[in-house]
C-alpha cells in the first residue's frame, strides 16, 4: 500500500509537506500541492479519512440542509444547478457532502443535533421558508453556515439581486407598451417571493403604473400548478392584464399552459416573463423570456465562503448579492 513516505520519496518533498498538501494547509504553494496530488493519484494513494480527521480536527464533511416546499426537491432545476456548482468547489477542496434532515437512524432530531451526530464541519442552507425554529437554532449554534438564496441576520449569505431583476422584468414589459402588468408571486413567506414582489411593486410605482385589482396573484409555491391556477384567476379578472411577470420560471410555464388551455396564445394574447432561466426555458414554444440567475456563481461563491469560514473559525460575516440578467426570447411582444 502506498504511503505518504512513498510519495515524499517520489516527489522529493518531506513527509510533512506531503501531509500539509493533502490537508490544504495555506503554507504549501499551489504548484507544490498540484505536483504532490498528481503524483499521489498516479501512485494510487488514497488518504485515510480517520487519520486525516485526527490530524486536522475536522471531518472534511459539509452538510446540505435543503428543504423545498413544492416537493420537487433536488429535481427542481434551479436548486439542482446551484447544488451541483457548490459540490464541484467543495469536492475540489477535499470535502464530502451529506444531506441533513431531522431524522437520524429513524429517530426525530433537530438539524443541529443531526449535524453534531455526523460531525459536519459546516452547513450550506437552502430553505424555502425560514420559519422553522430548528433552522434558527442551527444558525445560532456557531457552526459555520452559509445561506443560499436568502439573507438573514449576521450569517454568511449568497443570493441574487431579486429586486433589481423584478424591476428589469417590469421595465422591459413597459418598454413594449404594456401598462396592465400583473405579477404571479411565489408568496411573501419566502425570501425570493417577497423580494421579487417588492421589485415588481417598486417598478410599477417608478413607472407610474397602477397595480390593478387582483393583479398580484399569490401562488404560495414556485410550481407549475401554482402558476397555472394563478393565471386562470388573472384571465378571469374584470380587467385582465396584457402581460404577466411570474416570480419563477416554473410559475411562468404554468401560466403559459393556462393560456394555451383557454385556446389562446403566448405572446399573441398575453406576454409572459419568468425568473431563473432554468435549462428548459429556451426550449419551450414560445421560448421563455426571463431573468437569469447565475447558478454557477451562486454555488461557487457559497462554497468558497463556507470552506473559508470552516478553515478560519468563522471569520467576518459575508453577504454577497449577485447581479441578474434579462434574457429576451419569444414569450413577450410589443403592444400594437
Amino acid at each position: 500500500m502506498t504511503t505518504i513516505y512513498d510519495i515524499a520519496r517520489k516527489t522529493g518533498y518531506s513527509p510533512t509537506t506531503v501531509s500539509k498538501a493533502f490537508n490544504n494547509y495555506s503554507d504549501v504553494r499551489e504548484k507544490t500541492r498540484r505536483h504532490i496530488l498528481e503524483t499521489a493519484k498516479e501512485m494510487g494513494y488514497l488518504p485515510n479519512a480517520n487519520a486525516r480527521s485526527l490530524t486536522t480536527k475536522r471531518s472534511w464533511t459539509i452538510g446540505i440542509l435543503f428543504v423545498e416546499a413544492t416537493g420537487a426537491g433536488i429535481r427542481h432545476p434551479y436548486f439542482s444547478a446551484v447544488i451541483e456548482s457548490f459540490k464541484k468547489v467543495a469536492v475540489s477542496k477535499g470535502y464530502d457532502l451529506m444531506f441533513i434532515s431531522k431524522d437520524v437512524g429513524g429517530r426525530k432530531s433537530s438539524y443541529l443535533e443531526h449535524c453534531k451526530i455526523r460531525g459536519v464541519d459546516g452547513v450550506a442552507v437552502i430553505l424555502s421558508s425560514n420559519d422553522d425554529p430548528d433552522f434558527q437554532e442551527l444558525l445560532d449554534s456557531g457552526l459555520p453556515c452559509v445561506i443560499l438564496d436568502a439573507s438573514q441576520g449576521p450569517v454568511h449569505a449568497v443570493y441574487s439581486d431579486n429586486v433589481s431583476g423584478s424591476m428589469k422584468a417590469v421595465e422591459y414589459l413597459h418598454s413594449l407598451g404594456h401598462r396592465r402588468i400583473a405579477h404571479i408571486s411565489g408568496g411573501t413567506g419566502t425570501f425570493a417571493g417577497s423580494t421579487r414582489q417588492q421589485g415588481y411593486e417598486a417598478a410599477m410605482e417608478k413607472l407610474g403604473l397602477e397595480i390593478g385589482e387582483g393583479y398580484i396573484a399569490d401562488s404560495g409555491f414556485f410550481s407549475m400548478e401554482s402558476g397555472y391556477d394563478a393565471m386562470k384567476v388573472l384571465m378571469d379578472s374584470e380587467c385582465p392584464p396584457t402581460a404577466v411577470y411570474a416570480a419563477g420560471d416554473l410559475l411562468a410555464l404554468g401560466a403559459v399552459r393556462a393560456v394555451k388551455d383557454r385556446g389562446l396564445r403566448v405572446p399573441d394574447h398575453y406576454s409572459v416573463i419568468g425568473f431563473d432561466d432554468i435549462e428548459m426555458a429556451k426550449y419551450l414554444t414560445p421560448a421563455l423570456t426571463t431573468i437569469r440567475q447565475d447558478t454557477d456563481s451562486l454555488g461557487r461563491t457559497a462554497a468558497d465562503i463556507l470552506t473559508a469560514a470552516i478553515e478560519n473559525n468563522g471569520g467576518a460575516v459575508q453577504s454577497v448579492k449577485l447581479p441578474v440578467e434579462l434574457i429576451i426570447r419569444e414569450s413577450c411582444r410589443p403592444l400594437e
